[in-house]
């Protein structure tokens, strides 16, 4: 129900970054408002097409931390593992628009070489499992997957990084309760919403029994423009999170990549957004303002020192 003339733009931009959404994130759109903030993350538009300086088609040097096998070495005692370059909806500022999934993820239900090789350093002690999106694996490859881990003595704790609870919440089903909750790994799930209309009484329910079966629950945002970058919209995001279970953990600046700077937010506004929802949520409920810095030992928190802007570790 947009207007017509957006139709050729999306069509041009898709061709670069397909489109796709599911029907139940569709949904909770509001009809016919081009400036719906669920829209504005799904929907292609004419300005992911325009060449931005500083803006890459890998801007956290992801294929430079590539150790092959699917496995991203980033960060001292942790890795991350591209189970899968799928995903349920296409995000316009995705930092992995452009990432060439067939050459790095772990190859279908081949996981023994990243396992051998996962096997062969005692320094890692967490396994984050990223995509694509995990979760769109199904049950009994993530089950095979998940006791294999358990299987390397120095394996303690497994981290999921997943947009879907929030955009099809029905993948949360009995069987992947029982086998998050039941793992003798220590588990997290990290979800993404960037918006409280996100937060609805389908995710809640989705979520609650994950929550009960020890699966520690967090969320991870990105700071859009025209999206989430004002104060109300965050705190009645954080807060909506908490009375879901759901600790804020991240509160991302964009990732600098190509097709996505229609998205950014100055490093001075948002660290004034921050600093005003500082003032308006209790310490457990304000999440970190970061950024990924290529070849950082760990994610930079955003500060003001001396009026100056800087990175500091946290």
């Amino acid at each position: 129900e947009l207007p017509g003339h957006f139709r050729p733009e999306m069509e041009t931009a898709a061709k670069v970054f397909g489109f796709r959404v599911p029907r139940y994130f569709a949904a909770l759109m509001q009809k016919g408002c081009i400036h719906d903030p669920l829209l504005l993350q799904v929907l292609p538009s004419i300005a992911e097409l325009r060449q931005t300086p500083g803006y890459t088609t890998d801007p956290l040097e992801d294929q430079a931390a590539h150790e092959g096998n699917g496995i991203l070495h980033k960060y001292h005692g942790r890795v991350l593992l591209i189970t899968t370059g799928a995903c349920a909806i296409n995000c316009r500022y995705c930092f992995r628009r452009h990432f060439p999934y067939a050459e790095h993820q772990a190859l279908k239900n081949q996981w023994q070489p990243a396992l051998s090789q996962l096997g062969r350093d005692a320094s890692i002690h967490e396994i984050i499992l990223s995509g694509g999106d995990p979760l769109m694996l199904g049950n009994d490859r993530l089950a095979t997957l998940i006791e294999a881990l358990e299987q390397i003595p120095h394996i303690q704790r497994l981290r999921i990084h997943t947009r879907l609870p929030v955009v099809l919440p029905a993948r949360i089903d009995a069987r992947l309760i029982d086998l998050l909750g039941n793992t003798s790994l220590a588990c997290s799930m990290v979800i993404h919403a960037n918006h409280p209309r996100e937060l609805t009484p389908v995710l809640e329910q989705a979520l609650s029994p994950l929550r009960h079966s020890r699966v520690t629950l967090l969320n991870q945002s990105v700071l859009l423009k025209h999206v989430n970058d004002d104060i109300q919209t965050q705190v009645s995001l954080c807060e909506s999170l908490y009375d879901m279970g759901v600790l804020p953990y991240y509160l991302h600046q964009l990732d600098p990549v190509q097709g996505a700077a229609h998205f950014a937010v100055d490093d001075q506004s948002a660290l004034r957004l921050h600093q005003g929802m500082e003032k308006k949520l209790s310490g457990y409920l304000l999440p970190r303002l970061v950024r990924e810095v290529p070849g950082a030992d760990s994610k930079q928190t955003l500060s003001i020192s001396q009026n100056k802007k800087k990175f500091s570790r946290p």
